[in-house]
């Protein structure tokens, strides 16, 4: 694998909400691109109102669906290491540690294929390192990066997922033997959109969710079951600079 310089800049911007009000909304700006160009994509993903603390990851595919390279993954699905340990299948305690989260990303997991060309999911030992990556930011998130070595036309594709978070219809009785179900609850939601060189600005829409239990890469259609998990990011758009 060619191996690029990679320099990362995180701006923090802070706008008054209202002429009356002193509180502050924060927009974490991450620059990503490499040291021989800018940077022309800009992905703004707006939290919605079930955001709490979710795992998510972007990259790109040809129209063909193969996979091309990671832009932004969550530190702790990267590394195997979250903010709060696992002590159970539905308890945690306040300190991080290693914990194995297959029902998370299974789609764009089994998409890029193996690391090392031996293991599927990161851990400690062996994480993902490949992409940008970072803590879930706590607030609305923009991330630049640069597309001028892609070929276009191009797929973006963004998948998102909650633990914890059943409904009427993914119940926590659904795979009750199943550990990696019970921390994942609504499987995750994939958002893609196609990217050319006509317009400017794109939305990414939901085009289907992964496997609830972690299993397969397959990529499930019918999203008819879901509720809280298809309002973690009220929108995800994609502005392009031709």
């Amino acid at each position: 694998m060619k191996k690029i310089t990679i320099f990362f800049t995180t701006i923090l911007i802070f706008a008054l909400l209202g002429s009356c009000s002193s509180s502050k909304l924060t927009t974490e700006t991450i620059v990503y691109k490499d040291n021989k160009a800018g940077h022309n994509l800009s992905i703004e993903l707006i939290k919605g109102e079930a955001f709490n603390n979710p795992t998510y990851v972007m990259w790109m595919e040809d129209m063909d669906g193969n996979f091309l390279k990671t832009i932004f993954i969550t530190k702790s699905y990267a590394t195997g290491i979250y903010g709060h340990k696992m002590t159970s299948d539905s308890t945690w305690s306040n300190e991080e540690g290693e914990s194995i989260q297959a029902a998370a990303l299974p789609y764009w997991t089994h998409k890029k294929g193996l690391i090392d060309g031996k293991h599927l999911i990161p851990t400690p030992k062996h994480p993902y390192v490949d992409a940008y990556a970072g803590a879930t930011p706590k607030s609305d998130f923009i991330f630049q990066t640069d597309d001028s070595s892609m070929e276009k036309p191009y797929r973006i594709l963004l998948e998102v997922n909650q633990p914890w978070d059943f409904n009427k219809y993914w119940t926590n009785s659904k795979y009750i033997d199943n550990l990696q179900y019970k921390r994942s609850a609504q499987p995750s939601v994939i958002y893609s959109v196609t990217v050319n060189t006509d317009e400017s600005e794109y939305f990414l829409n939901p085009i289907g969710h992964g496997d609830p239990i972690g299993e397969n890469g397959k990529l499930y259609t019918n999203l008819s079951n879901l509720t809280t998990s298809k309002e973690i990011f009220k929108s995800i758009k994609l502005n392009y600079s031709k």
